[in-house]
């Protein structure tokens, strides 16, 4: 007797503490951590956000109301309980969840997903603000084309940090108006905003978590993205990849601005 009591003591007690992490979880995703949305885009891409928490919280709900029946029901010891598993049952039991996480995991998020990643992803729109930003150990390095719009060459071996960051030729008409700024990027609301990304170093990303942005810089490839800056303010420049020591003190600031301003 004292045997029994102490296992239904033990399988009560495990099912408090899967029961209590599973709350935590939820309420934990339940709440918004995100900053507010500043981007066209960003709209749709909370919307897959929130599609993946409610659809996965709703299997993890379920999953975790299941597991704790089992273990009340047949974690006692108790042979007659034990339920006997046909092999068609068992067939079904472990393809049917891996579909449906397919469902919901890939088809879901390809449905809501594809149209907000060819706005991010896809060619410059017309008309955009087309700036390159270079990630190194440890800021980024902001490139406007200047009054020509032409980006001039830029080359490794005249990167100077504190005369030249950029590597700008002199010897290149187009690159005598390029404009640098370092850890500020300056765009303007309601304008699109097309970003070459540049690596000089090691692995980063760029990352502007208002705008709901992010991609990797990889050394010797361009990469890029895009997004539309919807509320004027000033919005971090994070670096969301490990890239050394000072990778804490690797982030900018975003200033959006008016039209008229």
């Amino acid at each position: 007797v004292m045997a029994a009591r102490r296992q239904t003591a033990e399988i009560v007690a495990l099912i408090g503490l899967f029961f209590s992490i599973t709350l935590f979880t939820i309420l934990g995703f339940a709440r918004d951590w995100e900053p507010p949305v500043a981007s066209e885009h960003g709209v749709g891409v909370d919307g897959v956000i929130t599609y993946l928490l409610w659809s996965t919280g709703v299997v993890l709900a379920v999953g975790a109301a299941a597991f704790m029946t089992f273990l009340w029901r047949y974690g006692r010891g108790d042979v007659g309980l034990r339920p006997v598993a046909t092999p068609r049952a068992e067939r079904l039991w472990s393809v049917g969840p891996v579909l449906g996480m397919a469902l919901i995991a890939e088809t879901g998020v390809m449905l809501k997903g594809l149209p907000v990643w060819k706005q991010v992803y896809g060619p410059a729109p017309e008309g955009a603000l087309v700036v390159e930003v270079t990630g190194q150990q440890f800021e980024w390095i902001v490139r406007y084309p200047g009054p020509d719009g032409t980006f001039g060459q830029v080359r490794p071996e005249l990167v100077d940090q504190t005369a030249n960051p950029a590597g700008l030729d002199s010897a290149d008409a187009a690159a005598r108006d390029d404009l640098v700024f370092r850890k500020q990027l300056h765009v303007v609301s309601g304008r699109p905003t097309h970003v070459r990304l540049r690596g000089r170093d090691v692995l980063h990303s760029f990352t502007v978590p208002a705008f709901r942005v992010k991609l990797d810089v990889v050394p010797g490839i361009i990469t890029a993205l895009n997004f539309t800056a919807t509320t004027p303010g000033e919005y971090e420049i994070a670096c969301a990849e490990l890239c050394g020591m000072g990778h804490y003190r690797m982030s900018g600031r975003v200033f959006v601005h008016t039209t008229e301003a």
